[in-house]
Parts: C-alpha cells; structure tokens; sequence
C-alpha cells in the first residue's frame, strides 16, 4: 500500500477508480429504498464508467490551469464541469431509457440534460477533491523539503561544529616530533606519529551525526592523551574512572577532546610541576554522567559558560561543546562547569543513556 501511493499516477488511479465505485454503491443502496429492478444496477455501472471516463481528461487540463490566477482557474472550473456534466447527463438519460426503460425516447431533446444540475454537482465535488488532495500533495512535499533543507543544515551544523579542533594541537605534535628527531629519538617520534595518525583517522571517519560507544571515545581520548603524555611527561597525569556496564552507552564522537583539551592546557601546560586529569563515566539514573575534572587554577564560574574571545580559548571548547549537545539532543541534556575539590575546573555533562539496537534474529 505504501509502495502504491509513493507514485502519484497510482494514486491518482487508485482513488479516481475508488471514486466513482464508491459513486455506484451510495446509489445502489439508495435505490433499495425504491425497490428498483436488478437491470439498474446495470444502468449504475455504466453510468460510472461514463463518468470515469469523462473525468480523466479533467485530471490533465486542471494540472495545466493549476498556476492560474484563482478567478480564472474557478471560472474555467465552472465551465468545464458544467460543460462534461451536460454529456454525463445526456448519457445516463439514454443508458436508463435504452436499458430500464425498454428504449424509451423523449419527445424534446431538453429532457436529455434535465438532470444536469445534479451531475453538476457531482463533477464540481469531482474537482474540489482533485484540488484538495493535489494541494495537499504540494504541501507535503514542500513541508517534505523544509524538513531536508533544516535536516542539512543541521548536519552542517554538527559536521562543522565536530570539526573545530583546535589546529594549536596538530602544531605543537608536530613540533614535538621534530624534537624527538633532533634529539636521536626516533623510536618515540614514530610512536607519536602513529598515535596522532590513529587519532586523526578516527577523527576524521567517524561520522559527527552518528553517536559513537563510550569506548569508542575512552580509546581516542587515550590516543590524544598519549600524544600530549610525550610533550609532558611526568608532568601529566590522568585517570580512568568508568563504571563497568557503560562502555557500550552512545555519545557524539570526540564530545570528551575539547574538554580534555583545556585541562591540559590550563591545569598542566600553565603549571611548573604539572597537574592531573581525571576522567569518570558513570550512571544516573536514566541519564550517563561524564566528568572531566582537573586540579590546575580554576576559573572564575558564572551563571552561564564562558564567552570566547581571542584570550579565553576555552570558551571555544565549551560553547562548542553545549551546540553539539543542543543540536543532537534538543534540551535533554546538561553543561554544567563546577569548581574541583581542592582545586581546579570540573566539567560534567549528563545525557540520555542510549544503546545501540541489537537486532534479534528469529529463532
């Protein structure tokens, strides 16, 4: 049925057709109240017939009329269905004489078309339920385009939001390399050149509409953290906290990089003696709680994120961040930056807890 109306020559076949059998049943079973002979119902079907053949070509002629200005397209209207309500009716006057009435003729042509104000009706309701349903048609379709058109902007939306990764990364890893180089230490370079490579792969193919499993994520963060691991050293530390059963749950790819990103900046870069990051994932309820929790200075909390701007990098990231939220999960979700015990910036950010459908097959 689906498939039916996908066409709408089907359609128009399909309802067209189920008009004019739908004309015949209402008629018939007004015509038991009568107690009309069975030859009738002959005279019926051959009246449908007519009429279905005689509507057709109203089918071609109002796609033709149907940018007109209204006053003429209902003027043409008019006329049309008045001018195939006469036929219809000199039509069915001569099927009911020829065959109900044993070939009964009458003795003024005028009576041939004494009904037609009742056909007239018929192929007006004809055409307003052409134009209702073609109307119809168009708005879907252009509703149908509206939803395409807001869909790709949306998908841009994510694709270049997903995309902004700050490019001081890829600068300062190369930079690193080239020094690793300099100093006879090839054997790290390759390892870091092989870890950004991982991480620009799976930051590059993954898809930013599709939602990707927490370990997904976990094992791209370890591939950035190991990057950044051979730039610090023993001044970066970091930890794992993920509660076991969450690994599959669904996030937007590299939701976590931005966050760790400014840890790292401004909890061990800033820092002499370095600093730690803290990563945790767990269940709330119906909801995934992930925390990126660092022990560097801080920042001073407002009551919304941090504006960016050319000195406040991070505010980059966080904004960022909330629009990647906001596009794929409308208001179902939280941002929310608190100061870290006994120091520095925690970042959480709660989500609905999905899961990938596993189809069951059929034993």
């Amino acid at each position: 049925m689906y498939k039916l109306f996908e066409d709408r020559g089907r359609q128009f076949w399909f309802l067209h057709t189920l008009g004019w059998l739908g004309f015949v049943l209402v008629n018939y079973l007004g015509s038991l109240v009568q107690e009309t002979r069975d030859a009738f119902l002959i005279v019926l079907a051959l009246d449908a017939y007519v009429g279905w053949l005689l509507t057709i070509p109203l089918r071609y002629l109002y796609q033709r009329i149907w940018f007109w200005p209204p006053w003429k397209m209902i003027l043409t209207v008019l006329v049309v269905a008045a001018i195939i309500a006469a036929i219809w009716t000199a039509v069915r006057n001569f099927n009911y004489w020829e065959i109900y009435r044993h070939g009964y003729r009458p003795d003024d042509w005028i009576k041939y078309i004494l009904n037609a104000p009742v056909a007239f009706y018929v192929i007006l309701s004809w055409s307003g339920l052409y134009f209702g349903i073609k109307y119809y048609q168009t708005l879907q379709l252009e509703i149908q385009k509206s939803l395409t058109a807001t869909n790709k902007a949306h998908e841009a939306q994510l694709k270049m939001l997903r995309y902004q990764l700050n490019p001081h990364f890829l600068f300062n890893t190369l930079n690193a390399v080239s020094t690793l180089v300099l100093i006879n230490e090839a054997d790290t370079a390759n390892k870091m050149l092989n870890r950004l490579s991982d991480f620009l792969r799976y930051s590059l193919y993954k898809d930013p509409i599709n939602k990707v499993p927490l370990e997904q994520e976990l094992y791209a963060a370890r591939l950035y953290l190991e990057i950044e691991k051979v730039r610090f050293s023993e001044r970066l530390n970091v930890v794992f906290d993920i509660e076991a059963g969450v690994e599959k749950a669904l996030v937007p790819s590299l939701i976590l990089q931005p966050l760790i990103e400014n840890a790292i900046k401004y909890a061990v870069a800033s820092q002499l003696e370095g600093g730690a990051i803290a990563i945790t994932a767990k269940r709330f309820g119906h909801d995934l709680l992930l925390e990126v929790a660092d022990n560097g200075p801080g920042m001073t909390l407002g009551d919304d994120l941090p504006t960016p701007s050319s000195n406040n990098n991070s505010g980059v990231g966080l904004v960022n961040t909330r629009e990647r939220l906001g596009a794929l999960y409308d208001n179902n979700f939280a941002l929310v930056l608190t100061h870290n015990q006994p120091q520095g910036l925690k970042v959480n950010i709660r989500i609905p807890l999905q899961f990938e459908q596993v189809e069951q097959q059929d034993a």
